[in-house]
């Protein structure tokens, strides 16, 4: 189908996409040059060496899970543009636009405040990260350059959206949000928490449509719930990674907070979307108001 906007069917602006969409131009439109570091980097020389190396250890799976993202989203993209759904791509294309954008501003850290522009941060990368972000993202995403089935679909977007974002991703900036504002340090990288968490729910939020609409239209749940299944263990242990590397965590942050978020996410995303099962076309409307009032309300 080409030139839908100048057909009888136009735009759908009630789709949960394009109600994303139209967030986007206003919600995500901030710039990473704009955020004042200039207290984060004060704040980083009263650290010590735990706290320093804890907040490396952070911003280096930040980054690097920011920028392959970025990358691994295109092939999806190209689905959903073949297929013809306009207002989806639309919407992909603002959230393309802002996990740019986020990579830029963990580079931004690393290079003024962190201030270690030569070294080799993925030494802090082990080996449930590099499952999740060196094998199982990228592949997942690029088997849709040469199947695009609602099952590579399905699979591409628990990996990207529900588990990288929905669990990873949100428990990251969580938990490291929520210690600095508490502490009232690092001012310029809480601004950029809130303007990320702030993009990462309307990611999320799509997600949880295209994969309801999979399952709908195609009956995919048994797809969905094995993947779902599968990468959660590997989720909790870049989280494991990450907390046992010390005795006691800096900056008041918790363990068993943090892996008690992190399954507390998997437990939203997987309700949001078994919730699809047995459901209609016609269904999808309501599981989408669902959705909006579930994944976070200011996005």
């Amino acid at each position: 189908m080409r030139e839908l906007t100048t057909s009888k069917r136009g735009l759908d602006h009630s789709l949960l996409p394009m109600r994303l969409y139209h967030k986007a131009k206003k919600l995500g439109v901030w710039d990473p040059q704009d955020i004042d570091l200039t207290q984060d980097k004060k704040d980083w020389e009263k650290f010590n060496d735990v706290e320093k190396e804890m907040t490396l250890r952070l911003c280096a799976m930040f980054q690097a899970g920011e920028e392959a993202v970025t990358r691994d989203l295109l092939p999806l993209i190209q689905v959903i543009s073949n297929e013809g759904r306009l207002e989806e791509e639309m919407y992909l294309t603002t959230f393309l636009f802002e996990e740019a954008k986020h990579t830029e501003i963990f580079r931004r850290f690393l290079d003024e405040v962190g201030d270690v522009p030569e070294k080799d941060l993925s030494v802090y990368h082990l080996d449930n990260y590099r499952k999740m972000f060196y094998e199982y993202l990228p592949q997942a995403m690029e088997r849709l350059n040469h199947d695009p089935s609602p099952e590579a679909q399905a699979e591409a977007s628990v990996t990207y959206n529900m588990i990288v974002e929905g669990v990873l991703a949100e428990t990251g900036y969580y938990s490291t949000f929520q210690s600095y504002k508490r502490l009232g340090i690092m001012p310029g990288t809480v601004q950029a928490f809130h303007y990320l968490q702030r993009d990462e729910s309307r990611h999320i939020a799509y997600g949880v449509y295209l994969l309801q609409r999979l399952i709908i239209e195609h009956d995919v749940w048994d797809v969905v719930q094995k993947r779902m299944e599968f990468l959660l263990p590997v989720a909790i242990g870049i989280v494991n990674e990450l907390i046992n590397q010390v005795d006691e965590l800096p900056f008041g942050l918790d363990k068993e907070e943090m892996i008690q978020y992190a399954m507390k996410q998997f437990d939203i995303r997987m309700s949001l979307l078994e919730r699809a099962r047995g459901k209609s076309a016609k269904d999808l409307s309501s599981l989408s108001e669902e959705t909006m009032k579930t994944v976070k309300e200011e996005f």
